[in-house]
């Protein structure tokens, strides 16, 4: 088995990796199997446009909340929650704690 190094590693929404399956698919003509499996669930979990998703990313970045790094930003834009209670359950997995006026600031721009 090949040694792989990890070079750079970079947390990315389900829309980016939509769009890196479709650069890797016109390279290589085929996808693998699991590709196309990864294919197949982001093409029923994904309808956003990846323009939209980066105006989203840029958006709550620009609130300069402290502690909340890209890795939240990015689940927090796969997840989309419309409420207070979701917004909470889905950083409550992370170890992060967020002022009540910060999570505002979240839930108005999504």
């Amino acid at each position: 088995m090949p040694d792989y190094e990890i070079v750079n590693e970079k947390p990315v929404t389900l829309v980016e990796v939509k769009e890196l399956l479709k650069t890797v698919e016109k390279r290589d003509t085929e996808l693998t199997f699991r590709a196309n499996k990864t294919k197949e669930y982001l093409g029923s979990f994904t309808d956003k446009k990846l323009k939209d998703v980066k105006e989203l990313y840029q958006k709550i970045q620009e609130l300069n909340i402290p502690r909340l790094k890209d890795r939240h930003i990015v689940k927090i834009i796969d997840i989309h929650p419309v409420d207070m209670d979701s917004l909470k359950a889905v950083l409550s997995a992370e170890t992060i704690t967020l002022k009540e006026e910060d999570l505002k600031k979240i839930l108005a721009i999504l």
